[in-house]
């Protein structure tokens, strides 16, 4: 069954990770382009391996291994970047970043690419309003709420208030996995569609072996890759925050294809789970991942946002909550989405 489910790998999906160790074993002397190839090539073989394990264990369950395979893909490289000596803002940045591109990004070319094939595509409201209601105060608690307590100066809480804000991160979202997976399990399920046969349990197996190899190689490989970015950065004079926006793209750039694809295929609902799954666990794990790590090595974090930023947050969730609330979308919510997203990059290169 081994070699049934070798036959079945792409080459890219073993050889990417398999030179990210290579790298790792060769230390800080390995050329930055072929890391940061490697880095790239190791992201899109975990998101591969993820979906292959998700074919085999089939719906809902199939979207949470992608959503937590992004999550410990982000948490991991901040984690290793906070380590490498990176600021205080990186886990902030990063997570805000995703929290864009997800909601406006990867969302609105859903909604175009769909609107533009399909005319109208249908999905549950239901379930989409359960991510929603889980999502906003997840990162108002997390991203708003500390610049405006007064404990500790500046948009820092006070490690009694890290550790409570991160508790209830991680409660809303085991609380919300029960409702997705035992209480309101069919309102996730509907518009999911198994194209072909799933795949062989020794291909499953082999998958999730070379999944977590590559979690590993993307993990290591971003600590090493991470003071050639932040140089990279410097030098060019940009803002520190396109760190985060950096990392956030290569994290969730497979997981936004394989939502697009499915929107293609006029599956709205399968792309709304994916796009909407791997934000609410990001932000529902890795604010408590780095949370653990920043009280165990006494670093400093931030998590508030600045006004602008914060400004486009409420507007992202202002119009999700229209966007999701009437089951059927259109080219139109799409390009607003875009149009968002748009004004996000803008002003992160022009703050």
């Amino acid at each position: 069954m081994a070699r049934e489910g070798l036959k079945e790998l792409p080459w890219w999906s073993w050889v990417f990770p398999v030179l990210g160790i290579m790298l790792i074993l060769w230390g800080k002397s390995a050329p930055s382009a072929l890391i940061a190839i490697s880095l790239l090539g190791a992201v899109f073989a975990a998101v591969h391996h993820a979906e292959t394990v998700a074919e085999r264990l089939g719906e809902p369950f199939g979207t949470l291994v992608l959503a937590l395979a992004v999550t410990i893909l982000e948490a991991g490289m901040i984690v290793s970047m906070m380590l490498g000596g990176s600021g205080p803002t990186v886990a902030r940045d990063s997570i805000f970043s995703a929290l864009m591109i997800a909601l406006n990004g990867i969302i609105g070319l859903c909604l175009v690419l769909g609107g533009m094939r399909h005319f109208a595509q249908s999905f549950q409201p239901v379930a989409a309003n359960a991510f929603l209601l889980v999502l906003i105060p997840l990162a108002t608690l997390t991203m708003v709420l500390p610049n405006y307590t007064t404990t500790t100066p500046g948009p820092v809480f006070s490690t009694p208030q890290l550790i409570f804000v991160s508790l209830i991160a991680f409660a809303l979202y085991v609380l919300f996995l029960y409702v997705q997976l035992v209480r309101h399990r069919a309102d996730f399920m509907a518009g999911h569609a198994l194209h072909g046969e799933p795949p062989t349990a020794g291909a499953a197996w082999l998958a999730f072996v070379l999944l977590l190899t590559s979690l590993a190689a993307v993990i290591l490989l971003a600590k090493m890759l991470s003071p050639l970015l932040e140089a990279a950065v410097h030098s060019a004079r940009a803002p520190i925050g396109l760190v985060g926006v950096v990392i956030a793209a290569i994290v969730l750039l497979p997981e936004g294809i394989t939502a697009v694809k499915a929107a293609a295929r006029n599956n709205l609902q399968t792309a709304l789970n994916l796009a909407l799954g791997s934000i609410v666990a990001c932000v529902g794990l890795t604010i408590p991942a780095v949370a653990v790590v920043a009280l165990i090595l006494g670093k400093p974090l931030h998590l508030g946002l600045d006004s602008a930023m914060t400004a486009l947050l409420g507007t992202t969730f202002l119009m999700l909550s229209i966007t999701l609330n009437s089951g059927r979308s259109t080219v139109l919510e799409g390009m607003v989405h875009l149009a968002v997203f748009l004004a996000f990059i803008i002003f992160s290169f022009l703050p």
